[in-house]
């Protein structure tokens, strides 16, 4: 076989894309001629361990400022070597100079380099070979944690996916969409290509061709949800390309609250004492949900709405959501998805009820979202009179006993049971004490955080005071006319 048909053969595989598709590879050639008689062979082998599994991806790179190439013009070692594709994505080559491969493919270079030399050689070969390919500049916009342009480098052989470069910015917010997430690249010429993934294909049946290898100069898109879907709001926080869980938000919480207000809340926040800020418990974090921020701005009063929270969100795209949440749901079904994970710049708010039931109270009260504890002020004729912690579905009776009970001046007929309103002004009510009773909003009602529980004194305890108020200065005047007999007796 003539050498001429050997490299017409060469040439007719490559552009069969059967041996040159792979950017890294090894080709041997061996032509045997010890005599004319023996046919001339070629031995082809092509090193797979440095072959990339992304085969498709790399036909289809593109040459620009940063990469490194080797360029091997066969049998012509002096024009043969390692470069660095410069800015502009120009090569100075020996012989013939400046040449541009910029936007490119490997195929596409080598045939440019190959036409370039063939006024110098006779039919030349030329091969090259992406030795480090440059780092990619992604653009990333919409509902994305933190908006920008990110550089990222490839793993090995593996370049970045859509799913590396979502993580890198931070994750995608509850809002966005993504069904239909958008990749825009820049193809040869001045034309665009624009593809799209549907993510959510990705999490139901793990189809990695979903998740896009990017290219440098990529510029990807996370649009906004229309429609807020809390099931696929839970599917969000538990993807890997969600926002980071170490990440604090900036939220407000204004209502039936403790302590509403502007807060930087976390996963982990955890309030103790009714209006205390609610602070980080563990070092484990989870994503920032309503009952923690609810935590954070001391928890939630006992004539709390809980079943008519609503959460005001605005989208990257200048869209208001208002989000129902009933968190009654939470604690009858156990229905997670109404404790709906949070994102930068919410505002909760917890509406008022006057209608609750005191089953219904009993249990608001003891939620996780509730405080750990309230204080009372026990005032007048108990044991331990003062500030006594108690928990949040304490009733009256139970808060007399946690300061002691009543002592033996107490009367045992009525407390007087004053509690502050939220407009700042105040209520006071006599309750007759029955500590066989249970809860009950008219014998013995639920204490709440900050009531007074004035014992007064009895009526025998009160004439008992009065004749000693009476009595006292006769006492005094008495203990004056005996005072000369007194020192009298002393000299006795």
């Amino acid at each position: 076989m003539a050498f001429a048909d050997i490299s017409s053969r060469l040439m007719l595989l490559r552009f069969q894309g059967m041996l040159f598709s792979l950017p890294i590879f090894s080709v041997v050639l061996l032509l045997h001629s010890s005599s004319p008689s023996v046919a001339q062979q070629v031995d082809i082998v092509v090193d797979e361990a440095a072959s990339p599994p992304q085969n498709q991806y790399w036909s289809q790179y593109v040459l620009d400022a940063g990469d490194q190439i080797s360029i091997d013009v066969f049998r012509v070692p002096q024009y043969s070597g390692e470069y660095e594709v410069l800015t502009g994505g120009l090569l100075f080559l020996p012989m013939i100079g400046q040449i541009s491969v910029r936007g490119l493919t490997i195929d596409q270079a080598s045939a440019t380099i190959a036409r370039a030399y063939a006024s110098r050689l006779r039919r030349p070969i030329v091969n090259v070979t992406l030795l480090s390919p440059r780092p990619l500049r992604i653009g990333m916009a919409g509902e994305v944690s933190q908006p920008g342009i990110y550089t990222m480098q490839r793993e090995g052989t593996q370049f970045p996916s859509l799913v590396d470069a979502l993580s890198v910015a931070g994750g995608i917010t509850q809002s966005a969409d993504f069904r239909r997430i958008i990749i825009r690249r820049s193809i040869s010429g001045n034309s665009e290509e624009t593809l799209v993934s549907n993510l959510q294909d990705f999490l139901d049946t793990g189809n990695l061709d979903q998740d896009l290898f990017l290219r440098d100069g990529d510029s990807i898109f996370v649009p906004s949800n229309e429609q807020f879907d809390r099931h696929e709001a839970w599917q969000i926080a538990s993807a890997n390309f969600s926002t980071d869980e170490n990440t604090t938000l900036n939220i407000a919480v204004i209502g039936e609250v403790f302590r509403p207000g502007p807060y930087t809340v976390s996963g982990n926040a955890r309030t103790g004492e009714a209006g205390d800020v609610g602070r980080g418990q563990s070092a484990e974090e989870i994503a920032p949900t309503v009952t923690r921020a609810i935590q954070l701005a001391g928890g939630i009063t006992p004539s709390a709405n809980i079943q008519n929270i609503k959460v005001y969100r605005r989208t990257r795209s200048g869209q208001k959501q208002t989000i129902d949440v009933n968190l009654w749901r939470l604690l009858q079904d156990g229905d997670l998805t109404e404790d709906i994970v949070l994102q930068e710049g919410d505002t909760i708010e917890v509406a008022q009820s006057n209608d609750l039931t005191p089953n219904e109270v009993a249990e608001i009260v003891t939620s996780s979202f509730a405080p750990d504890t309230i204080e009372v002020n026990i005032v007048g004729e108990v044991d331990r009179p003062g500030r006594v912690q108690v928990s949040p579905n304490t009733p009256l009776s139970q808060g007399v006993l946690a300061a002691g009970g009543f002592n033996n001046r107490a009367t045992r007929r009525a407390v007087e049971l004053i509690r502050l309103n939220p407009d700042g002004t105040a209520t006071k009510t006599s309750i007759e004490v029955d500590f066989s009773v249970g809860i009950d909003p008219a014998r013995n009602p639920l204490l709440q955080n900050n009531d007074i529980v004035v014992v007064r004194r009895s009526g025998s305890a009160r004439v008992s005071d009065t004749l000693e108020t009476v009595t006292a200065p006769l006492s005094r005047a008495f203990s004056i006319f005996a005072l000369p007999s007194t020192i009298l007796r002393l000299f006795d």
